[in-house]
């Protein structure tokens, strides 16, 4: 009788399990909120209850992370939740709320065991503390080191293990100066008058030069005050050098030239120098940059570049193609050096052979295949073919783990997590599944996410999905009212935001056409309408009528010029006028491709590409790259 009792316990106690998988998706959805509640409340016991309920629930990863990294002392079911959810995000967040929480309580013993090399500051000091304090003291003052030489204030945590190396035999006058010079290359003035503080008052004084020399480069001419003895007056030198050469290269030139050689400065710092010098030159359109580019002896590939966007300054088409033919191989393969080369035989006499080499490009959804197609009178290629995902292949997939997740954080509304999950699902798929996730976000109206997810497989000619015509009311309503070609609008979304309503710039710009505060309160005042405030700029209707409003300004300000107005929206007009040739009028496509920004290059070059697939979505071929791309006229 005993045993048969026993036998009906062990068939007993499971039933908190069984009875969660009665309950339906919905009603677990309702305990799920309440329980994310009661961690809140922190009341634990009730929590752990209604936790029972949701076991098999795709959130239940999550709801025991938030109640664990409140309760970071539970040694036991922290390791259990590591080692059963391994394949989770939330392993990995709540992995490093740990170690940090271990660290604090100087458990060091137990926080190397959960350690794993990494590239967060605050942990590796967090290593080299608890390396120092279980014995390997070596180990960690050498690490320490590493972390104190860099051109930037690290975290309070660092703090007790940099102590100790100041108290060690690793603490030279040496390491000193390698952190004050990276601390001046990085800008952080501050930084390198706290340095000059712990120096001793011979180097305080050499210190004092050098900080003067980084605001005022110019002292790099005044005999007296460098003395070429020091052995830092050839990294001052060298730096008051680099920093001429932001505001006057040619004159920054002429002093490296004349004194380069009385003082001590590395190879590698010289090399350096002398390719920021000539590449700045090029920045400039200077007609000594492509002499000085081609003197360098060990050039990297984008000195390489520009030298070629140097010989196209000149307009030196003999130039052009030599230094082309001294592009890496795999570099000159590129699209853009192949439109060049094409160029520069066009215009040394073999028409045939730039033909030929237009004809192939030409064939391409690009810059520089429509540019192509432009000289050869040919209609600009869409290349379209849409991926092939069944319905089938999308329920399937939609029913794998991680997904299941990201749906369910969606019905919770809870849109910036699932975001996240989905970009940690997606690291983890190959191209296949990459392909199907990307449908899958466009079927979620996850505009930006689809274009980012089907980049990640590299899959280019799925025209509808890369180029939506998201927003096309708003789109045609304020093109119609600024007389502007509405493919135009939507090749400026399509690169500022990609359609992200909630995108935000490191530098605050916002929005759908990325709209920077102080922008949005002025073309408000100027349209006599109230400004809210800056957050107002995510509502896409304000930030289209605002980003086209912009925008025509600009285009106005340059004549009609769409190169220009498309630059003048990315780095400000003032730049754009900069870059203007002062006495002859330039061929467009060398204004753009020897624009000093690279990300203004890139910027200009995929908004008119952008705004001419627009127009084949639209059906509305009205412009074309030639109207884009007028020569550019002296400012």
């Amino acid at each position: 009788m005993k045993s048969k009792l026993i036998i009906l316990l062990i068939f007993v106690l499971p039933m908190p399990v069984a009875f969660a998988s009665r309950l339906s998706l919905d009603e677990q959805r309702q305990e799920f909120i309440l329980a994310e509640k009661l961690i809140q409340k922190g009341k634990n016991s009730l929590f752990l209850g209604k936790a029972e309920k949701l076991t098999d629930y795709p959130l239940y990863p999550y709801l025991q992370y938030h109640w664990l990294k409140k309760n970071l002392n539970q040694t036991s079911k922290i390791k259990a939740f590591l080692i059963e959810y391994a394949d989770t995000r939330y392993a990995g967040l709540l992995n490093y709320k740990w170690q940090v929480f271990l660290a604090k309580h100087q458990k060091w013993q137990e926080f190397l065991n959960q350690y794993r090399n990494t590239n967060n500051t605050k942990l590796q000091c967090y290593y080299y503390r608890a390396k120092y304090n279980t014995g390997s003291k070596k180990e960690a003052l050498i690490g320490a080191k590493k972390l104190w030489v860099v051109g930037k204030s690290q975290p309070s945590e660092c703090d007790p293990v940099f102590n100790e190396l100041k108290q060690s035999s690793y603490y030279t006058g040496e390491l000193f100066w390698q952190r004050f010079d990276a601390a001046l290359k990085n800008g952080k003035v501050q930084l390198a008058g706290y340095i000059k503080r712990s120096m001793s008052e011979k180097d305080q004084h050499i210190a004092q030069i050098w900080l003067k020399v980084h605001s005022t480069p110019l002292l790099i001419n005044d005999q007296k005050l460098l003395k070429k003895s020091q052995p830092q007056s050839g990294l001052i030198f060298a730096h008051g050098v680099d920093r001429l050469a932001r505001t006057d290269p040619v004159k920054a030139l002429s002093i490296w030239d004349a004194q380069k050689n009385d003082f001590k400065i590395n190879s590698s710092r010289f090399q350096h120098l002398e390719q920021r010098l000539a590449m700045a030159l090029a920045f400039r359109r200077d007609k000594m940059a492509y002499s000085r580019l081609s003197q360098l002896n060990k050039p990297d590939e984008s000195a390489q570049e520009w030298r070629v966007r140097a010989a196209l300054s000149e307009q030196d088409w003999l130039h052009v193609k030599e230094s082309i033919s001294g592009l890496d191989k795999q570099v000159k393969s590129k699209d853009k050096w192949k439109y060049w080369l094409a160029r520069a035989l066009e215009n040394t006499g073999k028409p045939e052979a730039a033909d030929f080499i237009f004809t192939k490009l030409s064939k391409d959804r690009s810059f520089y295949g429509y540019l192509a197609a432009d000289k050869l009178k040919k209609n600009y290629q869409l290349s379209d073919h849409p991926v092939q995902v069944t319905t089938e292949m999308l329920d399937k997939f939609k029913q794998t783990t991680d997904f299941r997740v990201v749906a369910e954080l969606i019905k919770v509304d809870k849109r910036m997590e699932a975001k996240r999950q989905w970009w940690y699902a997606v690291k983890k798929l190959d191209k296949k599944d990459i392909l199907i996730a990307a449908k899958y976000a466009q079927q979620l109206d996850w505009t930006q996410t689809a274009i980012f997810t089907i980049a990640k497989a590299k899959y280019w000619d799925d025209v509808s999905l890369r180029f939506p015509l998201a927003y096309q009311d708003q789109v045609q309503k304020n093109a119609d009212k600024q007389q502007l070609n509405p493919a135009v609008i939507f090749g400026l979304i399509r690169r500022e935001s990609a359609f992200n309503q909630d995108a935000q710039s490191p530098v605050g710009a916002r929005g759908l056409m990325q709209i920077m505060p102080k922008t949005g309160r002025q073309i408000a005042r100027e349209l006599k309408e109230k400004w809210r405030n800056k957050n107002n700029l995510f509502n896409p209707s304000t930030n289209v009528k605002y980003g086209a409003y912009y925008y025509k300004q600009l285009l106005n300000q340059f004549n009609g010029h769409y190169a220009l107005a498309a630059a003048a929206y990315n780095a400000g007009p003032h730049r754009v006028k900069r870059w203007l040739p002062v006495e002859n009028a330039l061929a467009a496509d060398i204004w753009v491709e020897t624009i000093p920004f690279k990300e203004t290059r890139a910027y200009v070059s995929a908004v008119l590409t952008y705004a001419l697939i627009y127009q084949k979505q639209l059906k509305k071929n009205i412009l074309t790259m030639k109207d884009f791309m007028r020569d550019v006229l002296p400012g």
